[in-house]
């Protein structure tokens, strides 16, 4: 318990400041926290109760939230939900239990599979996977980790999720196995989803699905010395990007994320149609988006901007033509003061 507390992503990321003296004593305060995370616990400790402490924060906590006003409030609930009423769980409290247990069981299974493949590889290569010192990854290191990260996990959630989990044509037995598992489980109901349904699958399908795409790209780089606190913030990032794109919700803020979740929702009500990709970059090149593609949300995100910048120069013309017209009034004022005159 005293090293989940003790976790300093967790003190930076709940930090209430904005002020760069403030700021500046949060990093202090980070790097202090994570020196002595290194020096007392072991880097696979620090590894696996930090992504189950980002899992929990990041999916399980708000899950449990969105679920609590989805139920209490339904009325108000379905007017930002996608197809409305369709969209809201099921309000059977045995129901709930059962998605809610093998959600939990799938995030035990993720952790302990983690587990066996970091002891594994640790104990092969006589190093840990991730490189965990007290010295903090450059800025470029992390941009460049997470942007490898994030691409690799794109093209393996696409092709796993269109030709895996959706292969009930495939003429492999084990694939259409497979895709009838997480039919019945994930796509249980042709609706939009909600945040608990991100792990509540049958735990193969789900392992395919969350687990290889988040953690065989890391693996990858181990030759790259990728940091763990890289990792760890990827893992924060795809959390939360999971978590909001299957909330189910119309008022997911930003154009890109709002696009991501309304992708998601179409996913989940045609479930053999496309939209198989996290961020659909390749369900665009491979012609499978159902609705907006992520071009399109693109393009509205650029027409935003610029809707901004024509604001701005308007408001910073007519500030120009108003203190203009002070300048002018002033000098008139200058110019018609009587002079005083000598006696």
């Amino acid at each position: 318990m005293d090293l989940l507390l003790s976790l300093p992503i967790a003190s930076y990321f709940f930090s209430a400041s904005l002020t760069s003296w403030s700021t500046s004593m949060n990093l202090l305060f980070f790097y202090m926290t994570w020196s002595t995370l290194v020096l007392s616990h072991s880097p696979l400790k620090i590894e696996l109760i930090g992504v189950t402490a980002v899992r929990i924060v990041f999916w399980l906590v708000p899950s449990l939230f969105f679920l609590l006003f989805d139920t209490l409030l339904p009325s108000l609930a379905e007017t930002i939900k996608f197809n409305g009423a369709s969209a809201l769980p099921p309000r059977d409290a045995q129901a709930l239990s059962k998605l809610l247990g093998l959600a939990l069981v799938n995030l035990a299974l993720e952790s302990a599979l983690q587990t066996g493949l970091s002891l594994s590889l640790t104990y092969f290569l006589d190093t840990p996977i991730f490189r965990t010192s007290t010295t903090l990854p450059l800025p470029f290191q992390i941009i460049k980790h997470i942007a490898l990260l994030f691409t690799a996990r794109e093209v393996l959630t696409y092709y796993i999720h269109r030709y895996i989990l959706h292969g009930a044509q495939s003429k492999t037995a084990t694939t259409k196995q497979i895709a009838s598992w997480h039919s019945c489980n994930a796509h249980a109901r042709r609706a939009a989803p909600f945040s608990l349904l991100l792990m509540a699958d049958n735990p193969l399908p789900f392992l395919l699905h969350r687990f290889i795409p988040l953690y065989l790209p890391a693996l990858a780089l181990h030759h790259d010395n990728l940091h763990l606190l890289t990792f760890m913030l990827f893992v924060v990032l795809a959390t939360l990007e999971e978590t909001l794109s299957m909330s189910g919700y119309t008022v997911v803020p930003g154009i890109i994320m709002g696009g991501i979740a309304r992708r998601s929702a179409l996913h989940y009500c045609r479930p053999t149609g496309g939209n198989f990709g996290c961020w659909g970059v390749l369900d665009w090149i491979h012609g499978t988006s159902l609705g907006k593609d992520v071009m399109a949300d693109l393009h509205d995100e650029a027409e935003k901007h610029q809707v901004k910048e024509r604001g701005n120069r308007t408001a910073d013309g007519a500030g120009n033509m108003l203190q203009n017209g002070i300048n002018g009034l002033r000098r008139s004022a200058r110019k018609s003061r009587p002079r005083n005159m000598d006696y």
